[in-house]
């Protein structure tokens, strides 16, 4: 199924180049990436992560990116079974943690 033309022009004026494709946005004043999420029909624009401060990735190495990764997912219920894909909590997860 095609992208609908309002969604082309919206994912255009973003600047994402593509559906379910996370981008940067250095930009924004307050969010570190933005998505167009597709699933099933729907689609949306999700904006997620806090400007300036990097996730401790897959594999942290320091005690302190340990301590931040724990926390995260306490925070966030991280661990509890996966969102759908229009929130910003999967998206987080995905790309910075």
């Amino acid at each position: 199924m095609a992208v609908p033309p309002s969604v082309k022009a919206k994912m255009e004026k973003l600047g994402v180049s593509g559906v379910n494709k996370p981008m940067k946005t250095p930009s924004h004043a307050t969010k570190s990436h933005v998505v167009m999420a597709k699933e099933g029909d729907k689609y949306k624009v999700v904006r997620f992560g806090q400007q300036g401060v990097v996730g401790a990735g897959d594999n942290p190495k320091s005690a302190a990116d340990k301590a931040r990764k724990k926390s995260y997912y306490a925070r966030h219920n991280a661990q509890g079974k996966p969102t759908t894909k229009l929130s910003a909590k999967f998206w987080s997860h995905k790309v910075k943690w």
